[in-house]
């Protein structure tokens, strides 16, 4: 059985997750609105990648024999007042969801539980992958509105494609 606290943690670590989903789907409307669709494209494929962190979160719970309460999903409290903004929005929710990891990760250590502590490693690391995405993005788009190019990256953007989480938990 799964330490209580760890548990709880876990639970809500997978709620974020899907709120982070719906974060990254305004920013991609957002977008997609204005016509940026490889900005759009950027994003669908974020919330893609969210849903799946959470789906790994869910099928971990159900190994080990727990279950995952759903709780609502609150709504983005974003305002978006220019492009630039939920590049910007964006690399900040990272930084908050590694910290978040960062506590998951220390608190399956200090339970103990050496498998979740493993299964989070894959966590911490797609974090760093998540930060630098974010902070590249910054640059990409900086760059590209100081060369008067912010059509090019976008058309760049449209290629980006969703691809299945690397780990994979078999619950069956």
């Amino acid at each position: 059985m799964m330490d209580r606290h760890l548990k709880e943690l876990l639970n809500d670590q997978f709620n974020k997750e899907l709120y982070s989903a719906y974060l990254y789907m305004d920013f991609a409307d957002y977008y997609h609105a204005r016509g940026l669709h490889g900005f759009g494209n950027w994003y669908d494929v974020q919330v893609q990648e969210e849903r799946d962190h959470a789906m790994l979160i869910r099928a971990w719970m159900l190994k080990r024999g727990e279950t995952i309460e759903l709780l609502p999903i609150a709504k983005p409290d974003k305002t978006i007042t220019g492009n630039a903004d939920p590049l910007h929005f964006a690399l900040a929710h990272e930084q908050y969801v590694t910290g978040l990891i960062h506590t998951l990760h220390a608190a399956a250590e200090a339970a103990g539980d050496a498998d979740t502590a493993a299964f989070l490693n894959w966590f911490v690391n797609e974090q760093v992958e998540e930060e630098e995405n974010a902070t590249t993005m910054i640059t990409h788009y900086d760059r590209a509105v100081a060369a008067d190019s912010l059509e090019l990256l976008d058309i760049t953007l449209k290629h980006r494609r969703w691809k299945a989480p690397s780990l994979t938990v078999n619950v069956y």
